[in-house]
């Protein structure tokens, strides 16, 4: 909207950093602004540390030496130390100088009382209009318009869910949206009172009803630093960081999600396996004598997707799920755990979903009564773990730990684990790097039937030029419903002709050149085995990254992911003299990566 005082620091020094210079600048002109732009450059390196640091905390040491650096930088930009001081002492969390009319402030206060009563009786547009004539009282302190502007924020995301639960229908693209609006009322609170958490949390609960979870994630985390005992923030955080987690995973396009109920669950079961559902419906009747914690399953699966003659009833689900826990039935411990995690039916606990998960992990995987059958449940639980373990959402992130549950889900029949563990060990995160392996999992878990594995093994296959096999199971994962896999055909099919007019077109009295095009995988492998010696290209270091990666930190995985594929391109440019048409694919493939991850990280040597 162009108010300055809005922008932070990474726009205003981008701004000043790039700002055309006058021609006729002499010498001592120019070296000065040369200086101004290092001590501009010290300044974002220095607030880029504090941003993205890992714990949203530092120690009194590394305050003091981040602080003695931004005073002399501030000090030649025209900055006071006798100001500066006022702030380290803290005066800034002193009240205001600002004008303050006490009658306006009563007024102000008896408003947001109104609103926030009305807002309690689901008024919500009354809310919001009380609390509009209170924002635009004037002098009152800056702190009680924030909370005035983080009530509104709520009243007006409290709004959009009423009108969504109306019409049945999102807005997304509509400028009058509430949430935009609750968005742009947080951020109102946030800039009155940057060092109150009910600005930043506001700011993560407008984005996370945008769906925009990674900008959320990072307001909350800056909330709980300055309220670190809030359960709410805490719950809020884990929340937005279990549903980015799910969507990279594409979670949401996969088939064996979607609800279905009973009848066309057993209906699916006759068409790709020739069961009767009769047949199968006489033995669930028959369970309760045999199993009766296994006919609670049952029950809870009927209830959770809705049956010919049950109606859909989550509460009703975790009930049954739960007496069948309360027995030990270990699939009725990994079902109440999934309920448990997203709230459904019962209260949302991710402590007690993940010790429900622990206990049915920890259980024999044969079935405790049906000689020869699988107990249904602990591989489920294991996968699940594994995937807690990873994302670090609920528990401390931790790649080895969910290695080692992964590698227990494979070994006791999981489709889906084989494919995660296969991404770690082609990243080599949690786990040693090892492409062949990762090529065997990605196989393992698309024959045991897993949608995503068989989009990963035909990309693996393709890079390998193994084109037929790659086409095979690429088809399958569209034939197995994958929505992903079918919105990337024409990249796929785009990729798949372009390596086919390679080897097509590959000069047959040349054995560099056929190799060259026949084994595309090994060349990218062998730049990647010579790239991970040596950091000399590059301004960060690789091991330093990958550490803080293996700790947790999103942002040194992003860079360490990215700089891979940049080493990988400017091995080919530092190396070779001259660039065969393969290698120009492998350049511009790697490039790109690096660009899409992380563009900042591709810094080519002079």
């Amino acid at each position: 909207n162009g108010d300055s005082n809005e922008w932070d620091l990474t726009t205003l020094t981008s701004l000043l950093l790039n700002t055309d210079r006058p021609k006729t600048l002499n010498t001592a002109q120019i070296q000065q602004l040369d200086n101004e732009d290092k001590m501009l450059i010290d300044l974002r390196d220095i607030r880029n540390t504090l941003a993205h640091h890992a714990s949203k905390t530092i120690d009194n040491n590394e305050f003091h030496q981040l602080w003695s650096k931004l005073v002399a930088i501030l000090v030649v930009f025209g900055g006071s130390d006798e100001e500066l001081n006022e702030l380290k002492s803290d005066s800034m969390f002193e009240p205001s100088k600002q004008p303050i009319n006490e009658s306006n402030v009563s007024e102000v206060l008896r408003l947001n009382s109104l609103g926030a009563q009305a807002h309690k009786e689901q008024k919500f547009s009354d809310a919001i209009t009380l609390f509009t004539k209170a924002v635009n009282i004037k002098d009152v302190s800056n702190h009680q318009r924030a909370i005035v502007y983080s009530n509104m924020s709520a009243s007006r995301l409290a709004l959009h869910e009423k009108q969504v639960s109306a019409s049945n229908m999102l807005a997304d693209d509509d400028p009058t949206d509430q949430r935009y609006r609750a968005l742009h009322d947080a951020k109102q609170a946030r800039m009155l009172s940057s060092t109150s958490w009910q600005g930043h949390f506001r700011v993560g609960k407008a984005y996370a009803a945008l769906n925009d979870h990674e900008k959320a994630i990072n307001s909350f985390q800056r909330a709980l630093a300055l309220d670190p005992n809030s359960i709410k923030i805490q719950e809020a955080l884990n929340d937005s960081q279990q549903v980015l987690c799910r969507q990279s995973r594409h979670e949401h396009l996969d088939p064996r999600g979607q609800p279905v109920t009973m009848q066309e669950h057993l209906n699916e079961m006759q068409q790709k396996y020739g069961v009767d559902p009769q047949q199968i419906r006489m033995g669930h009747d028959s369970l309760g004598k045999i199993d009766p914690s296994a006919a609670d399953v049952v029950m809870g699966h009927k209830h959770e997707h809705g049956d010919i003659d049950i109606k859909q009833n989550y509460e009703q689900a975790a009930r049954y799920f739960a007496k069948a826990a309360n027995q030990g039935n270990a699939e009725g411990m990994y079902n109440l755990a999934r309920l448990t995690d997203r709230g459904l039916g019962v209260n949302k606990d991710s402590k007690l979903a993940t010790t429900l998960l622990e206990k049915a992990a920890a259980q024999s995987t044969d079935h405790p009564k049906f000689k020869g059958l699988t107990n249904v449940g602990v591989a489920e639980s294991e996968h699940s773990l594994g995937l807690r373990y990873a994302e670090g959402v609920f528990v401390q992130k931790n790649l080895t730990t969910a290695a080692q549950w992964y590698q227990r889900a494979v070994d006791h029949g999981s489709a889906e684990a084989p494919n995660n563990l296969a991404i770690l060990y082609q990243n080599g995160t949690g786990v040693e790097k090892n492409l062949e392996k990762a090529k065997q999992l990605f196989e393992l878990s698309a024959r045991r039937g897993d949608p995503k594995a068989m989009l990963n093994l035909a990309w693996d296959l393709l890079e390998i030029n193994d084109l037929e096999m790659a086409k095979i199971w690429f088809d399958r994962a569209c034939e197995a419903g994958n929505l992903y896999a079918q919105a990337k055909r024409n990249d796929f099919e785009s990729a798949l002709r372009q390596k086919q007019q390679i080897i097509e077109n590959r000069p047959p009295t040349t054995l560099q050149a056929t190799e060259e095009a026949t084994a595309f995988s090994d060349l990218i492998t062998a730049i990647r085995l010579e790239n991970s010696l040596s950091n000399d290209s590059s301004v960060y270091d690789l091991n330093v990254l990958n550490e803080h990666a293996k700790r947790g930190s999103q942002t040194a995985e992003k860079m360490y992911n990215a700089l891979q594929h940049f080493h990988n391109a400017l091995h080919l440019i530092t190396k070779s003299e001259s660039l065969t048409i393969q290698q120009e694919n492998i350049f511009i493939h790697e490039y790109a990566q690096c660009c899409r991850i992380e563009h900042t990280v591709a810094e080519i040597p002079n």
